[in-house]
C-alpha cells in the first residue's frame, strides 16, 4: 500500500474530510488532493506531522510492504499535539498585547538610559562648566545603570509570563480547536487598520527624530545640541515602542493562524536571523561601549547606533538569501 492510500485510510478511519486535514496540517485543501492522488509526496517534516497526528509510525507511512497500522506508543494524538480553545487563543492574545507595551517600555528605558551621561559629558567640555568630566561620568552611569536596572526585570518578568506559550515558538505540532481559527482571523482583521497606522506613524516619528538635530547641528550653543541630542533620543525611543507595540500584537495572532514569519518556512529563516541579530547587535554594543569608554566621545559614538541601524536591514536581507540559497542546493 503506497503512502496515499495510506492517507487516505488514516483520512477517513478519523472521518475528516480533506479540508479537515488540511487545517490541521496547515496546507491547502489543494496540497491534501495532491498527496491522496499521489501527484506529490509530503515533505519530511509533514510526514513527521502526519505521524504525530494519526497516532502512526513513520515506517508505516513510509514504507510500502507494512500493510498493517503500526502504532506510537501513544495512540491518542490527542495528547501528542497540542490543541489550543478558544479560551486559551483569547487568553493569549490578551497576554501578549499587556506584554507589548511592557517590552515597548523596557525598551524605552534602555534607550533613555546614555541620554544623562550623553549630555553631561557634552556639557562638561564647555567653558566655565559646572562639573568635572569625570563627575559628569560617574553621575551619567549611575543613571544609565538605573534605567537598565529598571527595564531588565521588566523584560524577565515578560519572559515568565510567556512561558506557558512557548511551544508556539518551537516546531511542537499543534493545532487550533473548531471556531478558533475564525475568531483568531477576524481578530487579525480587526486589528490591521491599527497595526498599519501604529507603523506609518512610527516611522514618520523615526524620520522625524534627527530633525532637532539637524537643525541646531550648527549652533555654537553646546547646551542646545546636548538637548537636541537628548529630543533625538526621546522620539526614536517613543517610534520604537510604537513599532514593538504593533508587531508584538500582530505577531501574536500570526503565530496562531501560522502565517507570515510563522509558517514553518519562515520558523526555520526566523531562527537563523535571530542568532544573526544576536550576535549583530551584540557586537554593536560592544563597539559603542569600546569607544565610549575608551576616548569619552559620548557625543559622537552614539553614531554606531545610527549606522548599525542602517545596515541592518541589509543584514537580514543577505540572510534570507543566503537561507534561500542553501534550501535549493
Amino acid at each position: 500500500m503506497i503512502l496515499a492510500d495510506k492517507i487516505i485510510r488514516l483520512r477517513k478511519k478519523n472521518s475528516w474530510s480533506q479540508e479537515e486535514l488540511a487545517d490541521k496540517m496547515n496546507v491547502s485543501r489543494q496540497a491534501v488532493s495532491k498527496w491522496e492522488s499521489a501527484q506529490t509526496i509530503p515533505d519530511l517534516e509533514k510526514i513527521l506531522q502526519l505521524s504525530i497526528l494519526f497516532g502512526v509510525t513513520t515506517d508505516y507511512l513510509l514504507k510500502d510492504e507494512i500493510e498493517d497500522e503500526e502504532l506510537t506508543n501513544d495512540t491518542s494524538s490527542d495528547t501528542t499535539v497540542k490543541k489550543i480553545s478558544i479560551e486559551e487563543a483569547n487568553a493569549y492574545i490578551e497576554q501578549r498585547k499587556i506584554a507589548s507595551w511592557r517590552i515597548a517600555l523596557a525598551t524605552f528605558l534602555c534607550i533613555l538610559s546614555p541620554i544623562t551621561l550623553i549630555v553631561l559629558s557634552m556639557l562638561s567640555e564647555l567653558p566655565n562648566a559646572i562639573m568635572t568630566e569625570a563627575t559628569a561620568s560617574a553621575i551619567g552611569l549611575t543613571v544609565f545603570f538605573a534605567f537598565i536596572l529598571c527595564a531588565v526585570p521588566i523584560f524577565i518578568y515578560c519572559g515568565f509570563k510567556n512561558q506557558p506559550y512557548e511551544f508556539l515558538d518551537k516546531n511542537i505540532p499543534f493545532e487550533l480547536e473548531y471556531g478558533v481559527k475564525g475568531l483568531v482571523t477576524e481578530k487579525k482583521k480587526a486589528f490591521r487598520p491599527t497595526y498599519i497606522a501604529y507603523n506609518i506613524i512610527a516611522t514618520c516619528v523615526c524620520i522625524f527624530s534627527v530633525v532637532p538635530l539637524i537643525l541646531l547641528s550648527f549652533s555654537e550653543n553646546g547646551i542646545l545640541v546636548a538637548l537636541a541630542l537628548a529630543l533625538l533620543m526621546i522620539i526614536a525611543g517613543i517610534g520604537a515602542g510604537m513599532f514593538i507595540v504593533a508587531g508584538t500584537q500582530n505577531a501574536s495572532m500570526q503565530k496562531l493562524l501560522k502565517e507570515g514569519d510563522f509558517t514553518e518556512k519562515e520558523k526555520k529563516r526566523t531562527s537563523v536571523k535571530e542568532f544573526v541579530g544576536f550576535c549583530y547587535w551584540g557586537i554593536l554594543t560592544s563597539i559603542y561601549r569600546a569607544w565610549s569608554f575608551l576616548t569619552n566621545h559620548w557625543h559622537i559614538s552614539w553614531l554606531v547606533y545610527a549606522i548599525g541601524g542602517f545596515l541592518f536591514p541589509i543584514v537580514m536581507c543577505i540572510c534570507n538569501l543566503i537561507a534561500d540559497k542553501q534550501k535549493k542546493d
